[in-house]
């Protein structure tokens, strides 16, 4: 009897409780030439057409946090087709409420670009959101580059950097980009594999959709010197599940 309750406790959590909560991840960097800057990085999000509340609770955490720079690393919209996600245009325009010193900047996912990459970047532009589309804008004390999806489109790194001056952050959907990304970017931020949506204690990701396998599925990698943090993101995609992988916003503080 008692493996029974475990079993259904376990399922109630990972399906009603886990993908409904949001978290925040603080992270701190030590870099002299960007002290004191806050950076919240959010990814992921894949808003089902029921999901307008998470929308406005996640836009409302984020704005919490009092941050100088919002990074977004897309998957803003859901599924494949339309109709598997709240539209883009409700979703841009809630977003259009997000508040930061330095502006907000945002690249697309996958989803983002089966759905409609183009009314994708219309809608998140019209709402004060710059897209980067292997581009960059100084930020503040900051450039931020930011590649198209390797999935869908075609990241063009040298592109995205043309004309930068250190430091500079590098904002990728997937991190499967990171052993093209030279050694001068301070900073790598990536999601796509929302931390493999299930993980075991003492184990980590069970499966990751990256050609590196789990390796990159979550956290703070030094890659050949190269500084790069993956999120595990807010909502879930193909299974409606997170177990142990509480979703998340990241904080980033540099010292």
């Amino acid at each position: 009897m008692i493996y029974i309750f475990i079993i259904v406790f376990v399922i109630i959590w990972a399906v009603v409780v886990e993908p409904y909560s949001l978290t925040v991840k603080k992270i701190s960097i030590k870099d002299e030439s960007l002290k004191g800057l806050k950076i919240v990085f959010a990814s992921d999000f894949h808003y089902k057409p029921y999901e307008k509340f998470r929308l406005k609770r996640d836009i409302k955490k984020i704005n919490e946090q009092n941050a100088d720079i919002i990074l977004l690393g897309g998957d803003f919209e859901n599924g494949h087709k339309k109709g598997q996600s709240l539209n883009i245009e409700t979703i841009a325009k809630e977003l259009g409420n997000l508040q930061a010193k330095y502006g907000i900047y945002s690249v697309l996912g996958n989803h983002d670009v089966w759905q409609g990459a183009s009314e994708a970047y219309e809608a998140l532009s019209k709402n004060g959101i710059s897209v980067l589309k292997n581009s960059n804008k100084k930020a503040g004390p900051v450039y931020i580059a930011g590649v198209e999806d390797l999935q869908t489109q075609n990241p063009d790194i040298q592109k995205a950097l043309s004309g930068v001056k250190q430091p500079v952050i590098l904002l990728t959907h997937t991190p499967d980009i990171i052993k093209d990304v030279p050694d001068f970017v301070t900073l790598t931020l990536a999601g796509h594999l929302h931390g493999g949506q299930v993980r075991l204690p003492f184990h980590g990701a069970l499966v990751a959709p990256s050609k590196y396998g789990t390796k990159y599925a979550y956290g703070f990698f030094l890659v050949k010197g190269k500084k790069l943090f993956v999120s595990k993101g807010i909502g879930t995609s193909i299974l409606p599940i997170r177990l142990f992988c509480m979703p998340e916003i990241v904080l980033i503080e540099f010292t």
